[in-house]
Order: structure tokens, then sequence, then C-alpha cells
């Protein structure tokens, strides 16, 4: 599957970011072993959970009302001289009628794929190597992205926890995680609508999200 993804080792800078978070490194933070039902027991309350289909349709229902019309935008794809106008019109327009809606404050927890690699003792934990996630939904394929994360990613752990993953690494198996990033909308772009590269006519919605937060997730089973 990694191969489906844009692997990307990220360096982050120490920043301020959301309340109860001022002092993190947004890169640096704990492996945390937990459950999807549980996620939200360690997210902010008023934190909107976007990792399924129904809830991400939701979060766009009430962000743009209702999706576009593939079909006539793509019309006949990039054999159609006026294709990249429309999609270009289709982006400009949402923009400007999403301006002010409440949904752009919305503090929003979306998740990428993650694999952890080497130890990094100066560092202090695993680094990792992390994926977009691609959800089909009624509205087309939706694939969150990040602004700016810049920095080292590092997923932080007791010695023993050390010990076992080492020792998973040394019977050749990969250490798969969830990471799951909580911010807000890019109010100046914060959703672009755009066709998938590998199916011709397919949608694709990408929220831009300035990520505050990281959580490194080893799921339980």
């Amino acid at each position: 599957m990694w191969a489906l993804w844009v692997i990307v080792v990220l360096v982050l800078n120490v920043g301020s970011v959301g309340k109860g978070w001022a002092e993190d490194t947004i890169g640096a933070s704990p492996l945390l072993t937990i459950a999807y039902k549980d996620l939200v027991s360690i997210l902010p309350p008023d934190c909107r959970i976007l990792i399924d289909p129904p809830s991400i349709e939701q979060f766009l229902d009430a962000l743009d009302g209702s999706s576009p019309d593939w079909g006539v935008v793509y019309g006949r794809g990039h054999h159609d001289p006026a294709h990249d106008e429309r999609l270009f019109t289709l982006n400009r327009e949402r923009d400007a009628k999403r301006a002010g809606n409440p949904a752009l404050r919305q503090l929003i927890t979306f998740v990428w794929f993650g694999e952890l690699s080497r130890y990094d003792a100066e560092a202090g934990g695993f680094r990792v190597a992390v994926g977009p996630k691609l959800t089909p939904t009624r509205w087309g394929v939706v694939r969150f992205k990040y602004e700016d994360l810049q920095g080292e990613l590092v997923a932080k752990v007791s010695a023993p926890v050390r010990g076992e993953l080492e020792q998973r690494f040394a019977r050749g198996e990969s250490v798969d995680i969830t990471v799951a990033m909580t911010g807000r909308l890019i109010p100046e772009e914060s959703v672009v609508y755009d066709f998938s590269h590998d199916q011709a006519g397919l949608g694709v919605i990408m929220p831009v999200v300035k990520v505050e937060h990281l959580d490194y997730l080893l799921m339980k089973k």
C-alpha cells in the first residue's frame, strides 16, 4: 500500500498551538495504544473527528452544502479546452460562498497512515513516515492535506515498548501506526476540488488544514 502514498519525512518547528498544547513540539509526541472508539478521549471536547465517510460527508454538507456536478465540470476531461476553466471557476465560487462559514473555525481531526522507522536516540523516539488516507464518500474521494508541516516526526516510547518494537523490526516486520492530525481549515484555501490522476472523471476533495497537534496511535485490534 505504501506504493500508493507519497511518503514524507517531515521536520516540524516548535510553535504556538491549541489550548493545552502550547508547550508541545508538534512532531514529537508519545506513541499511544488506543482503540478508534476511544480517540475522542484524547482530543479537546470541541473537536470534530473526521475519520469515516459519514462524519466527513456531514462536515462537507455544513461547509459547502452539496457536492459538485462532477460530470459537468469534467466534460471531456483534459481534451476539453474549457475543462481547466470550469475547475478553476468551481474552486473560486466555492471559496467565495464559504467565506464566514462557522465550520471554517471548527477544530477538526483527520488521520493519515504512518509507519515507524529507525529509533533515533538523539530525538528520543522512532522516526515516523506518513502517507495520506483516501476516503471514498458520496462527494467524491476525500484526501485531507496539511499546510507547512516542518520539522521532525518522532514517536516517543517507554523503554519496554522500545524493546518490543525493536524485536519486531529484528523479525523483519513493519510497524504501521495511525497519525491523527488536529487543526483548522486554512480560510483562504480551505478546500480544493480536483480530479484523480489515476481514474478519469473521479472527483477529489482536498480540505487544507493548518495542523496544531499530532497524535501517534498504535490501534488496538
